[in-house]
Formats: structure tokens, C-alpha cells, sequence
């Protein structure tokens, strides 16, 4: 009954039925729930698309009808009974190519829309996962005793991004398409400490993977000094974020400018921070130390608009984990340890936790 009065709720914000008092305490609710917000945003694509489909049908009835006109007079054999014909018919003739390449085209771009996650659905979306090397055959990487010295290092990886931990005990989190495609992954920290990783679970929608570390020589991440923040960072926060678009850690720090992402993203913020490829996957923080964020993209042509999921999607994905994942819910960080503290003196807290996250394919 509850689920059928939020959506009665949603039909009617969408539609613009509601009235004004509602509306408004109904926006406010979008800011502190992000599962209805992500409700909103689902149901907002579904009706475009519906709506689409009803225009394409219309168009398909208006085609057969010309069609049906057309062919109820027959065509004259001769030259001047044709130009008769063709100066008679040459509008319904015109508006039935034109309905003709309106459908198709817009089937193919319905199709489309259906099958790719929305911030994937114009070019001028970037991801910022860096190309490392231009390998056009893909190769199985086999990476074995990584921290054996007697070994052969391993190849140059041939993507890389940014990731960092969840948990104490060998978590990691990324952004899905930093790892797509991969057939093995390997995480190195600025102390050069290196580990095999693999995913354990991917959640496309919001462009999140969680990472796990197999590493038989690994033990723990330790404590994480930061925890995750869960209610809506305010406009014009100062945030800053750290990620690997080098091989070596880089620096940012910008604002808050929008409480939404890419084409009004209610999942995401837009941050004022000018980003590049191999910070995908990297944590935004806001003053105080708290995670707020996961950086997914930019704006292409426009500096310093750069895109991050908010953390309370993340830790919605975490709380809904399979059976066998559960117990990362329990050891996510309860205590931020750098509240307080200068930024120069967070940096060096932060550093071992954050990763640059290396694909082999």
C-alpha cells in the first residue's frame, strides 16, 4: 500500500498535479532520500519513454493513412496525366518521407536510450578512465607474486583509475567503468604497496564497482580515517579529492556547485574542480574529511564541470549487498579522525587508503 502511495505521489509531482505546499515538501523529501529521488529520476526516463513510443505509433497510423490514400488512385501511364498526379499528391507525398525517416530515426534512438545508462547517452559526457597503453589485442594478464622481487614485474597495464577503501579488511570501491572489460586488476598505493584485486560486485546504473583484495599477502588497510557522509552536502561547500590521472597522487579543491550531476542527475553533484582522465573512481571529500562522493566524469568543453556520485548511494548498494558481501555494511567506518584537522595534515592521513587502480586486458 506504502509503494502505491509513492507512486501515486510521483505520477502526480511529474505531471505537475501537485499543489504547491506538497510539491515543495516533496522536494525537500528528494534531498534526504535517495532511493526516492532514484525513484523519481527511473519513473521520469520511463514516461519520456512511453511518450516516445506514443509519438512513433502516431506517426506509423499518419503513414498508413497517406499510404492507404495514395494507393486508392491508381498512377496515369501517360507524361501529362503523371505531372496531374504528381502536383495533386506532392505534399501527402512529402509528409510520408518525412514520416518515414521521423520513425525510423526515432526507433534507433529509443533503442538506444533503452540500452545505455543515461550519463552515457550523449559524447558530451567524458569518463575519466586514462588509457595507459594503446593495446588493440586484448591479452589475458596473469600477475603472480606481485611482491616477489625474484619475479618479473608485470607488463605496463593498459587502463588505469583511481579507487579507494570501504573497509579495513580489503574492500575497495571504483567507478564500474574504470574496470570494464578487465581480465585482471591490480591496485598500487603511493608507498608503492601493491595488491591483486578482483570485483565482487558491480552496480552499472550508478557506475560503482566494489573491488576485493585476493592478495594472499595482504592483511588490512588498517582504520580508515574518514566515514561516509549520508545527507546532502550543502551548495558552495568547499570539497576537494584526490585521485591518479599520473602515476603519481594529484590534488584537487574546488566547491559544490550544483546538488545535481550531469543534465540534472539527482544521484550525482557537480563539483567545481577541474579533473582528467585517471581520476574516476577517486573520493570527494568535503571540508571536515568526509566522504560525499565518487568521482564519475566531466562536462566535455566546459572546465571544471566534474561529476561525482553521492556517498549515500554507495552506501545504499553496500546495505543491499548479497548475503556473502553482508558483512562489509558492519566494518564501514563509524569515526572521522581528520575532522579538524589542516588539509595538508588530512592529505597525509589519506594517502595509504587510496588507490591507483591498474586493468590489464
Amino acid at each position: 500500500m506504502l509503494e502505491y502511495r509513492a507512486y501515486e505521489q510521483i505520477e502526480s509531482y511529474l505531471k505537475g498535479e501537485m499543489p504547491a505546499e506538497e510539491r515543495a515538501a516533496f522536494e525537500a523529501l528528494l534531498h534526504t532520500d535517495a532511493r526516492l529521488a532514484e525513484q523519481v529520476r527511473e519513473h521520469r526516463q520511463l514516461l519520456q519513454t512511453m511518450r516516445s513510443f506514443g509519438q512513433r505509433q502516431a506517426l506509423k497510423q499518419q503513414l498508413n493513412r497517406i499510404h492507404n490514400d495514395l494507393e486508392a488512385e491508381s498512377i496515369p501511364a501517360s507524361p501529362a496525366g503523371w505531372r496531374v498526379f504528381r502536383n495533386r499528391h506532392f505534399q501527402t507525398i512529402a509528409i510520408a518521407a518525412s514520416v518515414s525517416l521521423i520513425s525510423v530515426f526515432g526507433t534507433l534512438w529509443s533503442v538506444q536510450q533503452l540500452k545505455t545508462p543515461v550519463r552515457q547517452q550523449t559524447a558530451r559526457y567524458v569518463e575519466l578512465r586514462r588509457e595507459v597503453e594503446r593495446l588493440k589485442k586484448a591479452q589475458t594478464a596473469i600477475i603472480n607474486g606481485i611482491n616477489d622481487a625474484s619475479k618479473p614485474a608485470p607488463r605496463p597495464a593498459t587502463f588505469s583509475g583511481t579507487g579507494f577503501a570501504i573497509s579495513s579488511d580489503g574492500f575497495l570501491v571504483t567507478s564500474s567503468h574504470v574496470v570494464e572489460g578487465a581480465d585482471s586488476v591490480l591496485i598500487e598505493n603511493e608507498a608503492g604497496e601493491k595488491f591483486k584485486v578482483t570485483e565482487v560486485y558491480r552496480d552499472e546504473i550508478h557506475d560503482l564497482s566494489i573491488l576485493q583484495v585476493t592478495d594472499t599477502t595482504f592483511q588490512t588497510f588498517g582504520n580508515l580515517p574518514y566515514t561516509f557522509k549520508t545527507e546532502e552536502s550543502d551548495l558552495g561547500e568547499e570539497v576537494y579529492t584526490l585521485g591518479f590521472p599520473r602515476e603519481d597522487m594529484v590534488f584537487g579543491e574546488g566547491s559544490l556547485s550544483s546538488s545535481t550531476g550531469f543534465e540534472g542527475d539527482t544521484t550525482a553533484y557537480q563539483i567545481s574542480i577541474p579533473l582528467n582522465p585517471g581520476n574516476s573512481g577517486g573520493p570527494l571529500l568535503d571540508d571536515k574529511g568526509n566522504l560525499i562522493g565518487i568521482i564519475s566524469g566531466k562536462q566535455a568543453g566546459q572546465e571544471g564541470a566534474s561529476f561525482a556520485i553521492k556517498s549515500a548511494y554507495l552506501l545504499q548498494i553496500i546495505s543491499e549487498l548479497p548475503p556473502a558481501l553482508a558483512p562489509i555494511n558492519t566494518d564501514i567506518p563509524k569515526n572521522n579522525t581528520i575532522s579538524g584537522q589542516s588539509r595538508p595534515q588530512q592529505l597525509k592521513k589519506l594517502r595509504n587508503y587510496i588507490f591507483v587502480v591498474k586493468v590489464y586486458n
